[in-house]
Parts: C-alpha cells; structure tokens; sequence
C-alpha cells in the first residue's frame, strides 16, 4: 500500500505506536510492582520476580514463535488477535491468587504482546520508502514511551489501589487498542506464502550461518540482561531497608530515563557516520560506567539517589544506543531477510532479558546490591571483550545473506561494519 490518503496513513501509523508502547508496557511494568506482588502473595521478593523473568521469556518465545507471522496472516487480523488474547491474559493475571498461576499467565502476556515487533513492517509498507526512516523513529518512540511509562504508572497504581489494579487497567488499554486497530488498520494482504516450518526455520538458519548477527545477538543480549538485572534489583533496593519507599519510587526513577527517546536519533546518525562498531564500543564503556556509580545507590539518601538517576540513566543510554548499532549491523546482511535477522536478534536479546532479570533478583537476594552492580559489569565485561577480539585485522567477506540480495565486493562499502 502506497500512502495515497496520506491523513488515513498517517492516523494508521499514531495508532500503531500507541500499540507499540501499550504492548510493551505490559511487559515492564511488572518490574514496578515486584514488592508489592511478594506482599499481596505471601511470597519472598525473589520468588515475586519470577513474575518479570516470566513475562520477558514469554516475550522472547513469541518473538521467536509468532512474529514470523507477520509475513504469512493477514497482519490486521494477527495484531487485533494478539492483542485480544493479550488483554485476556492480564485479567487473569489480575485474578492470581498463587504465584505459579500468576507466573503461567505472565508468560502468555509477554508471548502475546508482541506488538512492536510486528508493526514495524506493517508500517513500512503503508508509506514511501522515503519516510520509512521517520515512521521507524516514530514507533521506537513510542515504544520507549511505554517501557518508561508504565514503570511510573504501574508503581503509583500499584501503591494506590494494590498490585492487580495495574493488571486490569493494562487489560483494558490492550482490548481498547485492538477495538480501535480492528476499525482503523487498513486491511493488507499477507506478505508470503511460505510455509510456517520454513518460517521458523530461517533464523535459525541465520544465526547458524552470519557470524556478524552472531555477534550482534551477543552484544544485545548480555547488555539487555544487565539492563534488566538493575531494573529488577532497583525496585527491591528502594522499597527494602536502605530507603524505605514505596513502588511508586521505581516508577518515578524510571522517568528521569525520558532522555533516552532522545538520544536514539542521535546515536543512528553517529552509526551512519562513524559505524556500528565505534557506536558499540562507546556503549560498553558507558554501560561499564553506569555500574561504577550504581554502586554507589547502596549508600542511601540524596547521594545514593543521585547515584541511582545517574547510573540508570547512563545504562539506559548505553543500551538504546547500543540496540540501534546493532540493529543497522544486522540490516546491512541482506534487505531480503531483515524481518528474519530481526526475529533472530530480538529473540536472542529478550532471552538475554530473562536471564538478567532472574541472575539480578538472585544476586540482590544473595549479595544486596553490590552483586547487582558486579553483575552488570561482568556482563559489560564479556561483550567488550568480544568485541575487542573481533577489532583485529580480518579479510572482507560478503555475508551469505547479502549475496542472496544481490551484494558484491564492487557494491559501496557498507558503515555497519
């Protein structure tokens, strides 16, 4: 579909990233809530953030599983379903009254929730190729939106009316969003005819044959996993003994991170001009810096919190910008496989996630939060070595999907290198 009603499209695309960061707040607002759920359910702070680990491995198993339907249903059809069964699954979370039923309903929210992931290609089929690039920033815009807004949102709600109110406020957002997507998308085609076997297997196929996805995945997954072990560990650090507060807090911190929207854009023109490389490299350093003045939350009071807004903030830059590097790395393998890179890269990424979130609440449980903050940086530590191995001189070679797109050693020199 062309953009021939270009106030149709345009309300198309507004709608879109409104789901983009609805989807995605439903998968990190329970990081908010963590105390609050052990409270409401008689269970110990690490056994309540299950809940997180559980939604992000759901996340992580519908990228994998469902987002390669994207280019086989119909894709108004797939987004209203899935949200849909979204919704559902957050009312019977809201209804948990033990932590495995809550745990198995997590899990199907984050594998239904898979919004972000699908809109992308939708949305740039719905306009030019030359505003493709804008419509991207707009959806990653409000994707970031939700992951910071329902932090805060979640937290006060929690604290106000107890830890399901946030469950059946996000259920009915996720139903009202797929009513209004069900009458205002446009109803588009399917993109392929390719079995779903085939579909399944293509990544694995990538993974197994691009080293440079390889590498990507890597990076993407041990920083995304630091990001998620502070932001499990920050919420039982300022509702624990040091401060004393409620889960509001973790919500509110979590907006002071609003400046990570606006160094996405900044970090894409860096990769234009300098490579993906350069870009990575300056993100590890600042995500190993964010856990030097992380530790320093443990103190406590004004200097602890200064600590805790600067660290988080350095670590949340680090990580969106390092996602853009990486992302324009993997898209520069072929432009024939990039919704299969991508699948790819974001499963490995959210599986990342998972393994941060239980490795954060266990180090929290075990160390306080000196072992959070030795955590992200022994995380920080094995992608910058990888990377610093990977800097020595080497031969060009053409990646296996680029020859597939028609690439050849005569083409311009790509800057995702």
């Amino acid at each position: 579909m062309t953009d021939r009603n270009p106030r149709q499209t345009t309300c198309a695309i507004a709608l879109l990233a409104f789901a983009c960061g609805v989807a995605v707040g439903n998968v990190y607002f329970p990081q908010a809530i963590g105390p609050l759920v052990a409270s409401g359910l008689g269970v110990s702070p690490d056994a309540a953030a299950t809940v997180v680990t559980a939604t992000q491995f759901g996340y992580a198993a519908g990228i994998f599983l469902l987002v390669p339907l994207g280019d086989r249903l119909r894709p108004r059809r797939l987004l209203v379903g899935l949200l849909t069964l979204t919704g559902l699954g957050l009312l019977a979370a809201s209804t948990a009254s033990a932590l495995l039923p809550l745990v198995a309903a997590s899990t199907l929210v984050g594998a239904a929730t898979v919004i972000a992931p699908l809109a992308g290609p939708l949305a740039a089929g719905l306009v030019p190729a030359e505003r493709r690039g804008v419509v991207s920033g707009t959806l990653l815009s409000g994707a970031l939106a939700g992951m910071l807004l329902s932090r805060a949102f979640g937290g006060a709600l929690g604290d106000w009316l107890g830890w399901r109110a946030p469950y059946v406020v996000a259920a009915a957002v996720s139903l009202m969003v797929a009513a209004l997507l069900a009458r205002l998308l446009p109803a588009l085609p399917p993109a392929t005819a390719t079995p779903y076997p085939a579909l399944l297997a293509a990544p694995l196929r990538l993974l197994r044959t691009e080293p440079e996805l390889r590498r990507s995945c890597l990076y993407q997954a041990t920083v995304f996993g630091a990001f998620c072990a502070v932001w499990t560990g920050v919420a039982l650090l300022l509702t624990g003994p040091v401060y004393g507060m409620d889960a509001t807090a973790a919500g509110l911190l979590a907006l002071v991170n609003a400046a990570m929207m606006l160094c996405t854009p900044v970090a894409g023109r860096l990769v234009d001009r300098r490579g993906a490389d350069l870009v990575n490299l300056v993100c590890f350093l600042v995500v190993g810096a964010s856990a030097v003045v992380l530790a320093f939350g443990g103190l406590g009071g004004v200097p602890g919190l200064t600590a805790l807004v600067v660290g988080t903030l350095l670590l949340d830059v680090g990580m969106q910008s390092g996602m853009v590097a990486n992302q324009v790395r993997i898209y520069g393998l072929g432009a024939d496989v990039r919704s299969r890179l991508n699948t790819a890269y974001m499963t490995c990424a959210y599986l990342g996630g998972t393994a941060g979130s239980w490795l954060g609440a266990r180090a929290y449980g075990r160390f306080g939060w000196g072992g959070v903050c030795v955590l992200v940086a022994a995380l920080t530590a094995v992608a910058l070595t990888r990377h610093l191995l990977t800097r020595r001189a080497r031969p060009r070679r053409v990646p296996a999907a680029a020859q597939r797109a028609g690439w050849s050693p005569s083409s311009p020199p790509g800057r995702a290198r």
